[in-house]
C-alpha cells in the first residue's frame, strides 16, 4: 500500500475542493492514485446527488428586475429546500444575478413551445 501524505491529500483536495478526511478515505481507497481518487470522489458525488434528487424543493422567492429606461423586466421563482436558505444572503444575491442575466440575455422565446414552427 502506497504512503498517503499530507502533500498528496492536500493536491486532491485542491483538484476536487473536497474535504480533507474524504480525499483522504479516496487516496485509501484506490492505493494512492490521485486519478483513481478523483474517479472515486466524482462518482461518489454523482451517488450523494441521485439520493437528494427526489426532495422537494418547495420554498424559495420570487426576484424581479426591472431595467432603468423601465422598458424591460424579469421575473425569476427560485427554489431551495428551506425557507432558511431561502433568507440567507447568498440566496438573495443569486435570485438578484439570475435576474439580471436573464435581462442581459433579452430572450426572445421563454420555453421551447411558444418557438414558431
Amino acid at each position: 500500500m502506497a504512503e498517503i501524505t499530507a502533500g498528496l491529500v492536500s493536491e486532491l483536495r485542491a483538484r476536487t475542493s473536497v474535504g480533507m478526511m474524504d480525499c483522504k478515505k479516496a487516496l485509501v481507497e484506490c492505493g494512492g492514485d490521485i486519478d483513481k481518487a478523483v474517479d472515486y470522489l466524482r462518482e461518489k458525488g454523482l451517488a450523494k446527488a441521485a439520493k437528494k434528487a427526489d426532495r422537494n424543493a418547495a420554498q424559495g422567492m420570487i426576484f424581479s428586475y426591472i431595467h432603468s429606461n423601465a422598458k424591460l423586466g424579469v421575473l425569476v421563482e427560485l427554489n431551495c429546500e428551506t425557507d432558511f436558505v431561502a433568507r440567507t444572503e447568498e440566496f438573495q444575491h443569486l435570485g438578484h444575478e439570475i435576474a439580471m442575466q436573464s435581462a442581459a440575455a433579452n430572450p426572445t422565446y421563454i420555453v421551447p413551445e411558444d418557438v414558431p414552427q
